[in-house]
């Protein structure tokens, strides 16, 4: 009959692992001291003072390439890939959404020396903006006669582009259809019994 007394008798339980405060302390100091090591390298000097956001100086091009087919490469450097290149991160992003949001984004903007903050203006600055703009209002004021002058001017343009496409798809087709006829000598074609291969139809 098994002792009442005593439950635990014969179970070997001295495979379980004991906790240790002390190695533990010990463990936590070490990871304390690597994390401060890791701080001290990565902090080496005052933060960058970087300059305020500016405008754009310059047309960003989105359609040059457009409709256009390439031939690429698995070998071709990334500024002949498909896609939008940015010389500044020497990046390419796949269509013309992602590359304003890049070139406007924070990446982007550090890499070119600025923050994403924006110079508080005065406002001095303020009413001298206003003084241009009310300037630029009333010196170019837009009647509706030059609406249709725009509107004239850009159907002629357009018209000149369809005129000079027609054109050249019909030099494409003589030169082809030049190619294609076969240069038959006239003495023989007479002892064979035909004139040409032209219809008699007129």
């Amino acid at each position: 009959m098994a002792n009442s007394s005593n439950p635990a008798a014969g179970v070997d339980n001295t495979f379980r692992r004991k906790f240790d405060p002390e190695e533990y302390l010990q463990r936590a100091r070490e990871r304390e001291e690597k994390e401060q090591a890791k701080s001290k390298s990565k902090s080496k000097g005052p933060p960058v003072e970087r300059q305020p956001l500016k405008h754009r100086d310059f047309e960003v091009d989105l359609e040059s390439r457009l409709g256009k087919t390439q031939v690429i490469t698995p070998i071709a450097p990334l500024s002949h890939q498909a896609g939008y290149f940015c010389k500044v991160c020497e990046c390419v992003v796949k269509d013309s959404a992602n590359y304003l949001d890049h070139i406007n984004g924070k990446k982007h903007q550090r890499a070119l020396g600025m923050s994403m903050r924006v110079e508080r203006a005065s406002l001095e600055q303020v009413q001298q903006r206003f003084e241009v703009l009310k300037k630029r209002k009333d010196s170019g004021s837009f009647t509706e006669q030059d609406f249709d002058e725009r509107i004239l001017k850009q159907q002629q343009e357009e018209e000149e582009r369809k005129r000079l496409k027609r054109e050249k798809k019909k030099e494409k087709k003589e030169k082809s259809a030049e190619e294609e006829t076969p240069e038959l000598d006239p003495d023989v074609a007479a002892m064979m019994g035909f004139g040409g291969f032209g219809t008699s139809k007129k």
